[in-house]
């Protein structure tokens, strides 16, 4: 080798980076569900977090609950602590994570909605029902099933193409058919259902005693500043800090607290507040006209709507967009629930006819399904294409 000649050293070029690139070029990332969700809701975090239009009640909430509270760990919690007990700080910080975990959980959950038809279902179950009727919105058309020798009617949805399963109503703030309807509350910013009803009681519930905790502390307060210093000494330590706190934890726990034991009623006798409103179960319309959804103990209907499993999410918001692939139809769970081919005028429900549950009570609910240029075929309800559920 010439000794005047530079020795030159030569490195392989890894290619896998450039063929990766030109892949991700050539192929489009598919979109997820809930990025062309046809409902008026928000979603955070990748799909993650599921919230409704109007949110801004819901940021009031929040900085309601956080500056009450705030205020009282901050002025009263020394004194308090240090006069009476260290046991008041540690309960009242327990109730704030409480009031707010059960807040967030209840806000970001999905409540319950149900997918919407499929096109080709759509289309099959107009034709069974009449063009001629659904575009001129003429009386919704009804079906008909038997619930513990109750006869419930199902409505059909003008927007999401289906009959609507017992208990779901459709929510026009939202525009969302959802299981188990409460109702829309916007003080958590989202719709309450079948999916989040255990946490938005636990929310006011908490609150309720959180509220009456912050409002007899701060009044043990006064009481003990008072009998030190007298008590208008005691208002002039803080002029602004006790009447704020006093009015506003006075003026919540009614509210509150009254809201709690409407919920309790509710959850006693198995209704919700939609069904309560419209008093579809009131005693008023006749004997025979009772709730076919309660039990006979109270502590059963508590059990049922409070422990019971809780149900997957059904809208797979966060699965992908397959384009040769047809959208799932309706899809229920909890109890055993059949697309049928064609719709049925009335049925009969019964132990022996579908899954029975101890906490859950049986049902059926008919919807006519075609799926692509196939006959129409018997699918169960709760599963997606490959088999699986979205389990956030």
């Amino acid at each position: 080798m010439d000794p005047g000649m530079t020795e030159c050293q030569y490195s392989q070029i890894s290619t896998v980076a450039s063929s990766l690139m030109e892949s991700q070029l050539g192929k489009k990332i598919p979109k997820r569900k809930w990025q062309t969700f046809p409902g008026r809701n928000k979603f955070y975090c990748n799909g993650r977090i599921m919230m409704g239009r109007q949110t801004g009640v819901f940021y009031l909430t929040m900085v309601l609950i956080v500056v009450t509270s705030g205020l009282f760990f901050a002025f009263d919690c020394p004194f308090l602590a240090s006069s009476l007990t260290p046991a008041i700080p540690a309960i009242g910080g327990f109730l704030f994570l409480f009031v707010m975990g059960m807040l967030f959980r209840a806000s970001f959950s999905d409540p319950g909605v149900l997918p919407r038809a499929t096109p080709d279902e759509a289309a099959h179950l107009e034709s069974q029902i009449g063009d001629d009727d659904i575009n001129s919105r003429s009386p919704p058309r009804t079906q008909e099933v038997v619930i513990n020798g109750q006869t419930v009617k199902l409505k059909y949805c003008f927007t999401c193409k289906i009959f609507r399963p017992p208990r779901v109503s459709h929510c026009s703030l939202c525009d969302n058919c959802v299981e188990r309807f409460d109702h829309h509350c916007p003080w958590v910013g989202n719709c309450v259902g079948k999916r989040n009803y255990r946490f938005f009681y636990l929310f006011i519930l908490s609150l309720s005693f959180l509220t009456i905790f912050i409002f007899a502390f701060v009044i043990t307060h006064i009481v003990l500043r008072s009998s030190q210093t007298g008590f208008l000494s005691a208002l002039k330590d803080s002029p602004a800090r006790y009447p704020s706190k006093v009015v506003v934890c006075f003026f919540s726990v009614w509210s509150i607290v009254g809201l709690s034991g409407f919920h309790t009623y509710l959850i006693g006798s198995n209704q919700t507040t939609n069904e309560d409103i419209k008093g579809l179960w009131s005693s008023k319309r006749g004997k025979g006209n009772y709730n076919p959804y309660s039990y006979s103990s109270v502590i059963t209907n508590c059990c049922a709507a409070l422990c019971g499993p809780l149900p997957p999410s059904l809208i797979d918001r966060r699965g992908f967009i397959q384009p040769d692939t047809p959208q799932t139809a309706i899809q229920s769970n909890g109890t055993t629930a059949y697309v049928a081919s064609q719709p049925q005028a009335h049925m009969e429900v019964t132990s022996d006819s579908c899954f029975h549950s101890s906490l859950w009570p049986p049902y059926l609910f008919v919807l006519p399904t075609v799926v692509s240029a196939k006959p129409p075929t018997l699918r169960l309800l709760g599963q997606t294409e490959n088999g699986y559920l979205d389990p956030l």
